[in-house]
């Protein structure tokens, strides 16, 4: 998951900063000074999940920045950070996830993620599991491969975490959905990330490489042909072109 701040402001844009890791320690928001920079960024890479916004910033203002990453990235969720309540309609009428009045503490951080979880749950599936001390809520669409080790499972997300937790791979393979290939005893792979599947391994974008169980690989081959089949059908019912 992608977190951005933007705040003009160095200490306030600290403060944030502050909330959001104390919130979850795991979580690296990225930060920047001027709604521009912001821009760029959300132009250019993976989509930001959130955005906290400061609506008082010079040249361009929050509601401006936000119009224009609602034109850019539409499915980055934004969270409006002021010191009044004076652009609230504004902010609602742009559907932005929340509003939050400065000071900006641990528990607003929690209240526009809990807003955040509902109101993509259903879009976008989420499993949620402990490690160590921590929770976590990972979307699923982020997990590029999980897989056993020592009586846990390692899930490894997008962003180069890797992840452990004391579910099982079996309880874990339940809540993934179709979008994952079991290759062997111990590893599941999302089948989106996969960069090569041969006839003996199956190579992840990033560089990953594991083994397919020989009693399976068949079948394994065969499920990941018709997954890509079923994706050329949806892109081609939908009007997508097609590489």
């Amino acid at each position: 998951m992608r977190i951005a701040i933007c705040d003009d402001d160095q200490q306030e844009l600290n403060q944030i900063v502050e909330a959001v890791r104390g919130w979850d320690r795991s979580r690296q928001p990225e930060c920047f000074t001027n709604g521009a920079d912001f821009l760029q960024a959300a132009s250019m890479k993976k989509p930001f999940s959130i955005v906290f916004l400061d609506v008082y910033m010079p040249g361009q203002n929050g509601i401006t920045v936000a119009e224009e990453l609602q034109r850019i990235s539409p499915e980055t969720d934004i969270v409006f950070v002021t010191t009044s309540q004076e652009h609230a309609v504004d902010a609602f009428s742009l559907h932005a996830l929340h509003y939050l009045v400065k000071p900006v503490t641990e528990e607003d951080i929690a209240e526009a993620f809990r807003r955040m979880t509902e109101l993509h749950t259903r879009k976008r599936p989420m499993i949620r599991f402990t490690s160590g001390y921590e929770n976590y809520s990972v979307y699923v669409d982020e997990i590029c491969y999980l897989q056993s080790s020592n009586h846990a499972t390692e899930i490894a997300v997008t962003d180069g975490n890797l992840i452990r937790c004391w579910k099982s791979l079996g309880e874990l393979a339940e809540e993934l959905g179709d979008g994952f290939l079991r290759l062997n005893r111990g590893t599941i792979v999302n089948m989106d990330y996969i960069r090569r599947l041969g006839t003996e391994n199956c190579l992840l974008q990033d560089g990953m490489k594991f083994e397919l169980s020989r009693r399976e690989r068949r079948a394994i081959r065969a499920a990941y042909h018709d997954y890509l089949f079923r994706k050329l059908e949806q892109r081609e019912a939908f009007g997508e072109e097609t590489v």
